[in-house]
């Protein structure tokens, strides 16, 4: 495990008129090319959780040479399958001292980390895998596109139900107009629950800090955040507050259950319906509070009309309220529901004029149109157009068609790459700021300026502050 180095150390590592990736990030370089027998050497950022499967997966592809968590039982647990992994606890000292030894890298941090992990790697030419959502905020997300379009290197964020043949053949199947013009999309998540706990559990930071664990490296987990002590759970006793799984419904660390969710489920309706920018955002949520997301929402995105499509609006529902799940109006799901059949936990439905697709699941990968004696006949399983994806490892192919995107030097390969996955976490994360500074008012979104015209208390959460330090996206 690389030793911690106090920030004296740190600045010492930087030349007198640079201070090296650690404090301003490194200097743009392109990503080499590959020969047909070249291996492509990956690092994992964020190796615990979900960065755990996601190095395991890439390595069925790359060869691992570097992992880095501010965890070291986590570090050390993953460096027992890797052995000849070189270890850190700071991503920057990863890019000090290895940028030329790597080719890519996951990127599996919290949500608050990802842009500037993402970001430092794509400016030393390396491609990049980012788990989901893309970055914590709006600004941050239209950092990542601009990047990874500038330094042309191959991307990929992990909705993994992007690989899924369900879901590509729901999208074309919409952009063959089998609906007609669809006029509504209803998106519901059964986030937050039982997963982690935001508010009415939780409104107000921990009163007492804890001493930090030896195995985590604090100063690191927080980032570009606002520093926080390092405390348990008052409700859920020897509980982590933050790291490593609850820092989900905090502000400062996560993006509550439209970040977390979002891009899988909406994921399905973006794609069909080609939605880019919203005119208007507005949201309707439980009491608020200035440190964790509400107990439920409900938001609404209008978009413009788009090519042959016609304007249509799209509503995100998370949460429960008075002791039931928010969710879409009761009469869409007597139109969708088979006899018997109860309300899933999590789906959605795009109406248009000709019928419904309903999809009961996360990722959309099954599907069905009704009323269904209206589309008799038609194949749902497998695309006829598009790539051909998978029904099995959604998530394992996902790293395989990054790969197969790097080999060949074409980012569009990658079907979740950031030119679509920057736009996708963009507009979604609209839908937490109208949550959180919106009142109930319709805010409109100016996109090229990214600014919301009527709100300027609005606008200033389309980005935030960054610790010092931290603060290398703008360069």
């Amino acid at each position: 495990m690389a030793r911690r180095l106090h920030r004296r150390q740190l600045l010492q590592l930087g030349t007198a008129g640079t201070l090296g990736y650690l404090f301003t990030g490194p200097a743009f370089s392109v990503p080499r090319a590959f020969g047909a027998n070249d291996k492509v050497r990956i690092a994992g950022i964020g190796v615990g959780g979900k960065g755990s499967s996601d190095i395991d997966q890439a390595s069925q592809f790359m060869e691992v040479v570097a992992l880095c968590d501010i965890d070291d039982n986590r570090c050390g647990d993953k460096g027992k399958k890797f052995p000849q992994a070189k270890k850190f606890f700071d991503y920057r000292r990863l890019f000090d001292e290895m940028a030329k030894e790597f080719d890519a890298c996951t990127v599996s941090t919290a949500d608050h980390s990802h842009a500037l992990a993402s970001v430092m790697a794509m400016r030393a030419g390396k491609h990049v895998y980012t788990q989901k959502p893309l970055t914590h905020t709006p600004f941050e997300a239209r950092v990542m596109r601009e990047t990874a379009a500038k330094q042309k290197v191959c991307t990929q964020m992990g909705n993994q139900g992007s690989a899924l043949n369900g879901l590509r053949r729901a999208v074309e199947l919409i952009h063959s107009g089998v609906l007609g013009q669809v006029t509504e999309a209803h998106v519901w998540t059964n986030r937050p629950a039982h997963y982690w706990k935001q508010s009415p559990d939780i409104v107000a930071r921990p009163k007492e800090a804890t001493a930090v664990p030896s195995y985590v490296h604090w100063d690191e987990w927080i980032g570009p955040a606002p520093m926080r002590p390092y405390a348990l759970s008052e409700i859920q006793k020897g509980r982590p507050v933050y790291h490593p799984h609850d820092w989900r419904g905090w502000w400062d660390f996560g993006t509550g259950a439209m970040g977390d969710m979002a891009c899988h489920t909406a994921n399905m309706a973006f794609r069909a319906l080609n939605l880019k920018t919203p005119t208007t955002v507005w949201a309707e949520s439980a009491v608020l509070n200035s440190e964790t997301y509400p107990a439920w929402a409900h938001m609404v995105f209008s978009f413009s009309s788009r090519g042959h499509q016609g304007p249509c609006t799209l509503h995100w529902y998370e949460g429960s309220k008075d002791g039931k799940k928010v969710l879409p109006p009761q009469e869409l799901f007597e139109k969708v529901l088979k006899p018997g059949e109860k309300i899933v936990d999590s789906g959605s439905m795009l109406v248009g004029e000709k019928g419904i697709l309903f999809s009961p699941s996360d990722y959309a990968a099954e599907f069905r149109l009704t009323p269904e004696k209206d589309f008799a006949g038609i194949q749902l399983k497998h695309p006829e157009k598009h790539a051909m994806g998978t029904d099995k490892d959604n998530d394992l192919f996902q790293k395989q068609e990054w790969f197969e995107a790097i080999k060949a030097g074409k980012p569009e390969l990658a079907a979740s790459n950031f030119d679509f996955a920057g736009q996708l976490t963009e507009t979604m994360l609209l839908g937490n700021i109208a949550v959180r500074a919106g009142h109930g008012e319709k805010l409109q979104w100016n996109a090229e300026k990214m600014e919301f015209t009527n709100s300027p208390a609005a606008t200033k959460f389309v980005t935030k502050e960054y610790r010092k330090g931290w603060d290398w996206l703008k360069g």
